[in-house]
């Protein structure tokens, strides 16, 4: 359903893309894992807003795409364009029926699972068609 928030989190995501492609900010790779963290990040600022009940288990889901992240920017990004739709798919169909975070606006889920989703196809369209690196110097150096 392309409620408002589906609708902005779709735009967003393509303000992204575009923002990155023109600007070079992508030619690095380490746009998009940057953009996981902080999408990772902002359930652990509304467990801190809700009372910080729900901050035990937002850090450790937030610590799984962090992880996701990194391994992607050290390896291949694929793992991120997975990573970031994944995350769309968690915000839409896992999130709510693991915790309950009282700090989190209604509106999150929707807006949040449709940028992300969108977000992941489109760099996974970007790494199809070789617009930015796969692998880079980061995956060269040793650990």
């Amino acid at each position: 359903m392309l409620t408002p928030p589906v609708v902005i989190g779709v735009a967003l995501a393509l303000a992204i893309v575009a923002l990155g492609r023109l600007s070079g900010l992508d030619r690095d790779r380490a746009l998009y894992p940057v953009a996981l963290i902080v999408i990772a990040a902002y359930y652990v600022l509304f467990a801190t807003m809700g009372g910080a009940q729900a901050l035990p288990s937002e850090l450790i889901a937030a610590t799984v795409f962090v992880v996701v992240a990194i391994i992607g920017f050290r390896t291949s990004l694929w793992w991120v364009a997975a990573g970031i739709a994944g995350h769309g798919v968690f915000d839409w169909l896992v999130h709510s029926r693991l915790i309950e975070n009282p700090g989190m606006p209604e509106f999150w889920p929707a807006f949040c699972g449709s940028i992300d989703v969108a977000l992941g196809v489109l760099l996974a369209i970007l790494l199809l068609r070789r617009a930015i690196p796969e692998r880079g110097r980061a995956a060269a150096q040793p650990a």
